[in-house]
């Protein structure tokens, strides 16, 4: 995906010019991802005050940009489909949007919700404010704007050796806990303080660029791709649970380590090999030489020195953003409003969560038939959860919260966007690890709930 020099080639730099590419590219980096900044009676980040910006300033353009790209994403795989099936290329090579028939018929079906959401044309069910205009303009415009915009700065971090900083000093954490690089500690930030699709960007990112191996990607991408801390707070409005929001995510986080440090062992991820999508050269995390923070500095200085200039470095991380939006929006658009159709209009997640039942009442939790098709119904869209449990007592209502938070794979978005990106994971990888996430976390919940309670 990038073709950004290997951090093995000859400094490109003096080594005083590369330290200060480090420092002023990472220092804002984090700048836009972890300054906290009160605005409006509410805390936020430098990154979520431009992407709202951007979504709010003009609306009405940026949905009808969204609209042209997933148009374009559509035109895009049909023209890979004809230049695969006539055995040459045209005046562009088109095979980054080469997919298979399943895949290609996804993005038509998105191209064809997009001009009807867009056009306030067709069926009631899909037009219904709680389906395809919630999955248009909640999710697909925000992935829009934050894919391509977050992979500029993703790239001040990653280009000029932030990741190798980060990655060093959290190695001693990551390594022996997660079984994943240090790295993996940037991506897991991403997600938490900006989105699950940054996350996933950079994760995809490291696997092409042979930083990850197959598991390790696998690993960081179903593990450590949070919902952002801005959702949480949606979820805990929603359920009127403020009081307890700083419990929530202190919960969410705890497990999160929990069932990453479990998973990791466990298939499908430990049957991942691992191999590097850039053999013959990969770039695996070497171990550290000397004192941690010296080799910190000293690896990204040489990365930063690596690196061509800032503007050429951030423009390849723009194109790169546009062409994963590209790939991704109409899957998630089609996908999403299936998953919620599905949710609204048929029993299929009251019958799976009926068995569900006695366990959750066996714990103690209140109104269980409202926890138990509450505890899978996340599946098919994270926010859903939360409105089903609406009038539930307060502790389920904290159960629901913090599961859905948990379970991180959901058909509105996390799951198609895992599946058209190039890191190896499957459908059955997604199913299996909702499955084990959610059996995995109700007891554990049950008991922060007795002891919140």
């Amino acid at each position: 995906m990038s073709d950004a020099p290997r951090s093995a080639a000859p400094a490109a730099a003096p080594p005083r010019t590369a330290a200060v590419r480090f420092a002023a590219a990472t220092l804002t980096g984090l700048f836009f991802f972890l300054l906290p900044l009160r605005v409006d009676g509410a805390w936020t980040i430098p990154f979520d005050l431009l992407v709202s910006a951007i979504r709010d300033g003009a609306p009405t353009l940026v949905r009808f940009t969204v609209l042209a790209m997933i148009a374009l994403s559509a035109l895009l795989t049909l023209g890979a489909a004809a230049q695969r099936a006539l055995g040459r290329t045209g005046p562009a090579d088109l095979s980054p949007f080469a997919t298979g028939w399943v895949f290609t018929a996804v993005r038509l079906a998105g191209a064809a919700v997009a001009v009807m959401v867009v056009s306030g044309t067709g069926p009631a069910a899909l037009l219904d404010e709680g389906v395809g205009p919630m999955i248009f303009d909640s999710v697909v415009v925000a992935v829009a704007v934050i894919v391509p915009i977050g992979a500029v700065f993703v790239t001040l971090l990653v280009s000029y050796g932030g990741l190798e900083f980060i990655g060093t000093l959290a190695r001693p954490v990551m390594r022996p806990l997660f079984r994943v690089p240090g790295r993996g500690a940037l991506d897991a930030l991403a997600s938490f303080v900006g989105s699950y699709s940054i996350g996933l960007y950079v994760t995809n990112r490291m696997y092409l660029e042979g930083r990850y191996s197959a598991r390790e990607s696998a690993t960081i991408a179903t593990c450590f791709s949070s919902v952002s801390l801005g959702f949480f707070a949606v979820v805990a409005a929603t359920l009127d649970l403020m009081p307890y929001f700083p419990l929530i995510v202190g919960s969410v986080l705890g497990l999160s380590v929990v069932l990453a440090a479990v998973l990791v062992r466990i298939p499908p991820l430990s049957r991942k090999p691992d191999t590097y999508a850039a053999e013959p050269r990969p770039e695996p995390e070497p171990e550290p030489e000397g004192p941690l923070v010296r080799t910190a500095v000293r690896r990204a200085v040489e990365r930063a020195g690596a690196s061509r200039g800032v503007a050429r470095e951030c423009a390849t991380g723009f194109a790169e953003g546009v062409r994963l939006a590209l790939v991704i929006l109409p899957t998630i658009l089609a996908v999403g409003t299936a998953a919620v159709l599905a949710a609204q209009h048929t029993p299929v997640f009251d019958w799976l969560g009926r068995p569900l039942e006695p366990v959750i009442a066996l714990l103690g939790i209140p109104d269980a038939d409202v926890v138990a098709p509450a505890s899978l119904v996340g599946l098919s869209e994270m926010f859903l959860p939360a409105l089903f449990a609406t009038g539930a007592a307060v502790e389920a209502k904290f159960f629901v919260a913090v599961l859905s938070l948990t379970q991180l794979l959901f058909f509105s978005a996390t799951i198609p966007l895992l599946l058209e990106l190039d890191v190896p994971v499957r459908l059955r990888d997604c199913l299996a690890l909702f499955v084990l996430r959610t059996a995995l976390s109700i007891p554990l919940i049950a008991l922060i709930v007795h002891l919140v309670f």
